[in-house]
């Protein structure tokens, strides 16, 4: 039961009542005994800095941004870690002091999931990332900065893929579909198969051996992981990362570790409840 001392999370988006943050933060407030609630703040595009200046006035402890609001909520922050940075974008807000600071977790919470969750290590292994939005962006720099031995971006827009591919540094370059058959891992980083329609990659192109990466976890099981997995291809949810990322706001806001597996048990039975 929340209190005068209760400690305020929030996230903000438009729209967000589809969320899962608020089930996954809570259930980590929980697990770990903190007395801190989570909410979520539907927030038009055109007030993001109104939203920001709220976690200064309210003194909100911690901050999840989605879309629309990533890019525009860096230029009402103090200051950007490395990553937020580099892509331009955040994700999470935290207080140093008076000062908010914006992070970027999407990398790691790629980084993450991958290793613990698919078990498979980035270093000198070959990626194609289809997309070319936030999610792929954070998703090549993060793997750049891990090692990986190569990275070829596949998008519609040729501009917008060498422009993230440019992220990715000497080790990352514009591809075409076909560059697909030649890889050890495919992440798609695109919308394609939210909701249970479409594939963003024929799966022609795919062959027993890869990894098949989803970030798109709504339905859990997009048509693509099962494409192939009849194809007889290894395959990670979007779940993962989803959870990682949230996890690395959550110790950045608290100074705990964060409780992995009942982040990510939540996270599954909403999921699952609304599927």
């Amino acid at each position: 039961m929340p209190t005068g001392t209760t400690r305020l999370a929030a996230v903000i988006g438009d729209p967000i009542r589809h969320s899962l943050s608020p089930a996954v933060f809570n259930a980590a407030f929980d697990f770990v005994g903190l007395d801190w609630v989570y909410v979520a703040f539907e927030v038009a595009p055109d007030a993001t800095g109104a939203a920001v200046e709220a976690m200064r006035t309210l003194g909100i402890d911690g901050l999840s941004v989605t879309m629309p609001h990533k890019t525009e909520a860096v230029r009402y922050l103090d200051r950007l870690s490395e990553t937020a940075q580099q892509l331009g974008a955040v994700n999470c807000i935290a207080r140093d002091g008076s000062a908010l600071v914006g992070h970027n977790t999407d990398g790691a919470g790629f980084i993450a999931a991958l290793k613990h969750d698919g078990g498979f290590d980035p270093v000198g292994r070959s990626f194609v990332v289809l997309g070319a939005g936030g999610a792929a962006r954070a998703v090549i720099l993060a793997l750049s900065d891990a090692g990986a031995g190569e990275i070829v971006v596949v998008n519609r827009s040729a501009e917008r893929g060498e422009l993230a591919a440019a992220l990715g540094g000497s080790v990352s370059r514009l591809g075409l579909p076909g560059d697909v058959s030649n890889a050890d891992v495919v992440v798609n980083a695109t919308s394609v198969g939210m909701g249970g329609d479409g594939i963003p990659i024929s799966v022609e192109f795919l062959r027993p051996g890869q990894l098949v990466v989803d970030l798109v976890y709504h339905p859990v099981r997009t048509p693509l992981l099962e494409m192939a997995e009849s194809k007889g291809v290894s395959t990670l949810d979007g779940v993962g990362m989803l959870v990682r990322q949230g996890a690395a706001a959550f110790e950045l806001w608290t100074g705990q570790s964060a409780p992995v597996a009942a982040m990510s048990n939540a996270a599954r039975t909403a999921l699952y409840a609304g599927q």
